[in-house]
């Protein structure tokens, strides 16, 4: 389904916040469960020092295990899968589901994958499994998640792409909005997107009292507790 996109300032803007920040922000719309929309913890920042990313997901599911016999269609798979992230509009994040049990058999990511990614306008990487090579790609500037490194890239191929995958049981689709940083990676819902910077803004608003009131001389618990439950009501209108 097409959609209206953000602006290289809406995005910008996006960037500037943790994704802890954009989670409470999505909140505020009250627009989904708050216990939805973002990947478990398993699903970590493998170089937490990129900062925060935001883009498009473009998806694609992999499988590292041996191939049956005669089986090529990963590689006949991989030019049409490469065409389809540079036909997306940027920027993007590269989202796989790796379907091996247990997943992290091998890496679809490494150097050289992340850089004709980033060369295509993808801004990281979202696997399910584990990518390699995390002083080259952290070298680029490029963002990956998954489990854990891993060593060898083993027999990894394309299933499919341009599909919803599930990682760590949450559904991800083509075309979602995703933030993601060293805390984790969460799902913009594209109603609330455009509107979400500012929200941002708000969470910030809403907690600056609490935290002067923490690092004041005139420090009170029951000023604290006051002030904390009318914030806590306010959310919850």
């Amino acid at each position: 389904m097409s959609r209206n996109r953000l602006d290289a300032i809406q995005l910008r803007r996006l960037r500037s916040y943790n994704t802890p920040t954009i989670s409470n922000a999505i909140e505020l719309f009250n627009v989904r469960p708050r216990d939805a929309g973002f990947l478990p913890h398993t699903i970590r920042s493998l170089l937490p020092e990129i900062g925060p990313i935001v883009g498009y997901a473009v998806t694609s599911k992999t499988t590292a295990a041996p191939p049956s016999a005669g089986d090529e269609s990963g590689a006949d798979l991989l030019a049409d899968y490469l065409r389809y992230v540079a036909s997306a509009p940027g920027p993007k994040i590269a989202i796989a589901e790796d379907i091996d049990d247990p997943p992290g058999l091998g890496a679809q990511f490494g150097e050289v994958t992340a850089t004709i990614h980033q060369r295509l306008g993808c801004v990281g990487h979202i696997t399910s499994g584990c990518p390699r090579d995390l002083d080259e790609v952290r070298a680029l500037g490029f963002a990956l998640f998954g489990l854990n490194p891993c060593v060898s890239h083993a027999y990894v191929r394309l299933v499919e792409f341009g599909k919803p995958v599930v990682l760590g049981g949450v559904t991800v689709a083509p075309d979602d909005l995703i933030h993601a940083d060293k805390h984790g990676v969460c799902i913009i819902p594209h109603a609330v997107a455009a509107a979400l910077a500012d929200a941002c803004a708000e969470v910030e608003r809403q907690e600056r009292p609490l935290l002067e009131l923490c690092r004041s001389d005139h420090f009170s618990l029951e000023k604290y507790i006051e002030l904390r439950l009318g914030l806590q009501s306010k959310t919850h209108e």
